[in-house]
């Protein structure tokens, strides 16, 4: 376990013992310990004095350690046999922790949404100390609210879901391949399922397998080539698995990669050759069956450049890939990722061991760029500790010969629209990211005069997540993107697509708009733990969906060229 899945489960444990009504130290003393690890600034693999670190006491470091050991706690077990499980759920409500939901369950015997829901439409809830009438109408209100789910749900939740997916797929010895499909393959924001494709000889056989290791609800469907399963999640999303035979393998996959609008100008070209297209192969005129090695191949064959998933949408990428290679970016165009955080701020690992991941992911550098001092609550680092960062990177960078760290810092925008460290800090940095973390429900004009703030510094070479939208969860500040925009084309200043699965942002729709005014776009992937370094997949994704060129992004250069490019400055 990392750092932040560690401190997570001591939040988990401190819940608990609030819900059972445990007393308020022990309760503290499992938040305090959180609070300690958090202020540590080693990773878990470094700290092997835990008993020694102050805020940490003999019974936390027990948890601790068997956390570290096994990635489970016996504590936390035995408290979740106790406590039911759709309790912590109710923390979703607004003004509900856990003091409150421990009240409601000792009291009135609430245990999920609903019982809550009787209880306050019977009035129950006001009478209770901490409560009143005001609090019972807003539960009410937000449980309401709760039950109208999206029908589609965001990438986010759809890849988490997909990754566990596949990690049980990847055990059934007879699945030979397999492959998402459908809307998440095409990186949609929105998705209301989840395809498969997976190759297999023995499709009943697979079938079973599957029903064995995952946590299904409701088998809805089930047939020779096709099995739908409902999950036993919050949503209940539907998952489609295509059993397909070797040779059908890529066209089944194409087919059900979609769109559905992109697959009608396929079977328009088919038709005009005199074929036709199926899941299963290409027919021809006098019967026979073309089946195809990749999807590359299948789009040879129609006289077509490839066509990458993100872009079948059925608009303009048959016509376009008749004439000329799309050009479109990679993933293995990236050369490294411009924002990272380490233990220094609220990272889960050290320098160097975020620096090591980067290197083994081929990257030739990445930019160290940890929270400034007015973000107290990811532990910004003040301007001395900032400069004493710089140490460590230089001591770190001494290592390598093909890999380098550029010191850099993702500073606050602030609500008054200052940046939160002076120039003369600035100008030590490599690299300076500048983004908007407070007073969200600022005016359009105001949030417009802190980002116009930023891009006119000399030293800003980068706004991160310009919407600070977090699809699913929040829809971000009013910003006009077409003026930041703008401004970043005016003053050479970069916009970040955040490669992060909780932002990818900016959107499609915007990175395709800032190329076509030639500004550099930054994919990155915002890492705070070794595992986001993946995201980049989905950051690039996004940027092909926006039909965005290697040309145009950031961290494409070279390590050379990159270091050209900080020495150059900007258009100021």
């Amino acid at each position: 376990m990392n750092k932040k899945q560690i401190v997570d489960q001591l939040e988990t444990i401190a819940l608990y013992l609030e819900i059972e009504g445990e007393n308020p130290f022990k309760i503290a003393a499992y938040r305090r310990a959180g609070q300690a690890l958090e202020r540590d600034r080693r990773s878990m693999a470094q700290i092997t004095d835990l008993g020694s670190i102050r805020g940490i006491g003999k019974g936390t470091a027990q948890v601790i350690g068997e956390l570290m050991a096994t990635g489970e706690s016996s504590v936390l077990k035995e408290l979740q046999k106790k406590i039911p499980a759709s309790l912590p759920e109710l923390l979703k409500i607004p003004g509900l922790g856990g003091k409150k939901i421990g009240k409601l369950y000792q009291a009135l015997g609430v245990k999920d949404s609903e019982t809550l829901r009787t209880v306050c439409e019977k009035g129950l809830v006001r009478n209770l100390p901490g409560f009143g009438k005001k609090t019972e109408e807003k539960i009410l209100k937000a449980i309401n609210e709760q039950d109208n789910r999206p029908v589609q749900l965001s990438i986010a939740y759809m890849t988490d879901l997909a990754e566990k997916i596949e990690a049980e797929l990847a055990q059934i010895h007879v699945i030979r391949r397999f492959s998402r499909a459908g809307s998440l393959r095409r990186a949609k924001e929105y998705m209301k399922d989840l395809d498969f494709v997976l190759e297999t000889e023995v499709p009943e056989e697979t079938a079973d397998r599957i029903l064995e290791s995952l946590d299904v609800f409701e088998v809805s469907g089930r047939g020779e080539r096709k099995m739908t399963v409902l999950l036993d999640d919050p949503f209940h999303v539907s998952v489609d698995f295509r059993f397909a035979k070797p040779e059908a393998f890529v066209t089944t996959l194409h087919h059900f990669t979609g769109s559905k609008e992109h697959n009608v100008l396929l079977r328009h070209l088919a038709k005009e050759r005199g074929e036709k297209i199926s899941e299963y192969g290409v027919e021809s005129g006098n019967g026979s069956l073309l089946t195809f090695s990749s999807e590359a191949d299948f789009y040879h064959h129609f006289g077509l450049h490839e066509i990458p998933p993100e872009v079948r949408e059925g608009t303009v990428e048959v016509e376009r890939a008749a004439r000329a290679p799309l050009g479109l970016l990679k993933l293995s165009d990236i050369k490294g990722d411009l924002h990272m955080h380490s233990t220094w701020s609220d990272g889960s690992y050290t320098v160097q061991e975020m620096a090591d991941a980067m290197r083994a992911k081929g990257y030739e550098y990445a930019c160290l760029t940890d929270h400034s001092r007015s973000l107290r609550v990811a532990g910004g680092l003040t301007e001395y500790q900032l400069m004493k960062q710089l140490e460590e990177v230089e001591r770190i960078n001494a290592q390598y010969n093909d890999f380098r760290i550029f010191s850099g810092v993702e500073m606050d925008i602030l609500p008054d629209g200052r940046l939160d460290y002076p120039d003369d800090i600035l100008k030590s940095l490599d690299f300076v990211i500048a983004s908007i973390h407070s007073s969200f429900s600022q005016t359009r004009e105001a949030i417009m005069k802190r980002l116009e703030i930023a891009c006119l510094n000399p030293y800003v070479r980068l706004i991160a997540h310009p919407t600070g939208r977090m699809p699913g969860r929040r829809k971000g500040y009013a910003v006009d993107v077409d003026r930041l925009i703008e401004l970043a084309q005016v003053t050479g200043t970069a916009l970040e697509l955040n490669a992060s699965r909780y932002r990818l942002d900016l959107s499609s729709k915007w990175v395709n708009k800032a190329q076509a005014a030639g500004v550099k776009i930054a994919i990155n992937t915002d890492s705070h733990s070794l595992k986001m370094i993946d995201d980049m997949t989905l950051g690039v994704q996004t940027a092909i969906r926006g039909w965005v060129r290697p040309g145009t992004v950031l961290n494409t250069l070279s390590r050379k060229a990159f270091e050209h490019f900080l020495k150059k400055g900007k258009n100021l």
